[in-house]
């Protein structure tokens, strides 16, 4: 792939916010100790998108759930007796963020674009480049307001647009590039690309485009079950996952779950398909959890 003086700087860029990008940044504070502009944007990164990611998925399924008032059974009237403001704060709140980190990132994009170049060629923070692009189609499907179809439709192909772009890139690396085959770079965060097909069709299936939603579902889960087969396999390789990454095991079961949902909005009912998806992420659920349980005594006695 890269060599180690490529991939050491881009590492520090995507693990974590609190690790300075170079030693260079770390001459960019004010007189007060605290970051400077320049720093700011030097350690930010596309991960930071995973927070809006969130808010807009529980903001999602808080509009999900206010949409079943005509329902009788109980369970659904007790989510009803749940104050409505407390959702649209919650929407405010992940479209004020993202819009936030969207105006920092196009900074970065712009004084710092090197570091930008390095944190996509990274085996790791190229997957994060799809993380604004599922938090923003996100926002646009649990907006609390009734947008028009056609302003939606719009919104819906430029936010689409990018993942496909970054679909051709990426998965064209993987059958056509020897050193960033799938069985080398692969690792838990590129399931995060395939979460973003699967929410851009879900996306499309709310608009209507029954035919697009289709071929961007296809396209994610048939790399799903390639990931899943490659990492599960557990093949060896030169780059290694960080330690600090580990929570992002739990995209093994994020993205069937996605598909369960994108299956549905396509399929327009909870069918036998949605529902094999949603008892496969349930599995992978409960196995990583019990593993993790498992892991518990056993740091303990060390």
């Amino acid at each position: 792939m890269m060599g180690d003086s490529a991939i050491k700087p881009s590492v520090q860029i995507v693990i974590g916010p609190a690790v300075n990008t170079s030693t260079h940044s770390q001459t960019h504070q004010n007189d007060n100790g605290k970051p400077s502009k320049s720093q700011i944007l030097t350690q930010l990164h596309a991960g930071y998108f995973s927070i809006c990611i969130s808010l807009s998925a529980q903001a999602l399924l808080w509009k999900s759930l206010s949409e079943n008032k005509m329902d009788s059974q109980a369970l659904w009237h007790a989510f009803n007796v749940l104050p409505s403001i407390a959702f649209l704060l919650l929407w405010g709140l992940s479209v004020s963020i993202a819009a936030s980190l969207s105006f920092l990132y196009i900074l970065r994009c712009s004084f710092h674009f090197d570091l930008v170049k390095t944190e996509f060629l990274h085996h790791i923070g190229g997957n994060y480049m799809y993380a604004p692009w599922i938090s923003w189609l996100l926002i646009l499907e649990s907006a609390p307001m009734t947008v028009p179809r056609f302003f939606y439709q719009g919104l819906c192909w430029i936010l689409s647009v990018p993942i496909l772009v970054l679909d051709v890139k990426l998965y064209g690396q993987w059958f056509t590039t020897d050193k960033r085959f799938l069985s080398v770079v692969g690792n838990p965060v590129s399931q995060i690309s395939v979460i973003g097909n699967l929410v851009a069709a879900q996306v499309m299936a709310g608009t209507g485009w029954k035919e697009s939603a289709v071929s961007m579902f296809s396209l994610g889960f048939a790399h799903y079950l390639i990931l899943f087969v490659t990492l599960y396999q557990h093949l060896t390789s030169s780059n290694r996952f960080p330690t600090v990454q580990r929570p992002a095991y739990f995209l093994f079961f994020a993205a069937p779950s996605m598909a369960s949902l994108a299956w549905k909005s396509i399929s327009g009912i909870f069918d036998t398909p949605s529902k094999m998806l949603f008892f496969l992420s349930l599995f992978l659920f409960v196995s990583l959890v019990g593993s993790q349980l498992i892991q518990i005594p056993h740091l303990n006695c060390k």
